[in-house]
């Protein structure tokens, strides 16, 4: 089985690369269309701002690329937030894969922005099979997306309500970072490479 994670210049990719390394799995970090479309299993993580990783998606011609994958695909943090609609960040167009809009955490009383730390996912499907309830993951994080009633799989709440996780068909996307969410953070992923295509 071959696994890619898209390079973009958008961080964090190495660390998703090792978390895949303790799982037995070794990916392929490539720009390259064709390998990424060839790939048995996608991922695309993101740390950075949404304008420049869509500039970097849009300089790399991989926008049209990303929305005909039919492999499985995981989204990850910025990830998630450029597969949906659009983000207050930078007013930034999104992939459209999800229907979310993506939306900047207001600052309210002693809630601090960015959302960082532990934080309770209550999450539903394939991702988050075996994974107990009240589990926590790990989020840093300044832009929510919206909650989507038919393809929000994973709420959390910080201030409002918002989509942990996402998903539409072969798509999938979590706000939080599973490579640094230890043992649940590792049954994600595991559970992304186990999804029957």
């Amino acid at each position: 089985m071959e696994t890619v994670v898209i390079d973009y210049n958008a961080g964090n990719t190495q660390s998703v690369i090792f978390a895949l390394e303790r799982l037995g799995v070794s990916a392929s970090l490539s720009r390259s269309k064709d390998q990424i479309l060839a790939a048995d299993r996608v991922i695309f993580p993101g740390v950075g701002r949404a304008g420049a990783a869509m500039s970097s998606l849009r300089e790399a011609d991989l926008v049209e690329t990303i929305k005909s994958i039919r492999s499985p695909f995981l989204g990850i943090c910025l990830g998630l937030q450029l597969m949906c609609e659009g983000s207050e960040e930078d007013q930034t167009d999104g992939l459209g894969i999800f229907s979310s809009k993506v939306k900047k955490f207001e600052k309210t009383g002693e809630m601090r922005v960015p959302h960082m730390g532990w934080n309770y996912v209550q999450g539903e499907g394939p991702l988050f099979k075996g994974i107990p309830e009240k589990s926590r993951f790990y989020f840093v994080h300044s832009y929510y997306a919206e909650p989507s009633s038919e393809q929000t799989v994973g709420s959390s709440q910080y201030g409002p309500q918002f989509s942990s996780a996402l998903a539409d068909k072969n798509y999938y996307g979590v706000q939080f970072h599973p490579e640094k969410s230890g043992d649940v953070g590792e049954i994600v992923l595991k559970n992304f490479l186990e999804i029957e295509q």
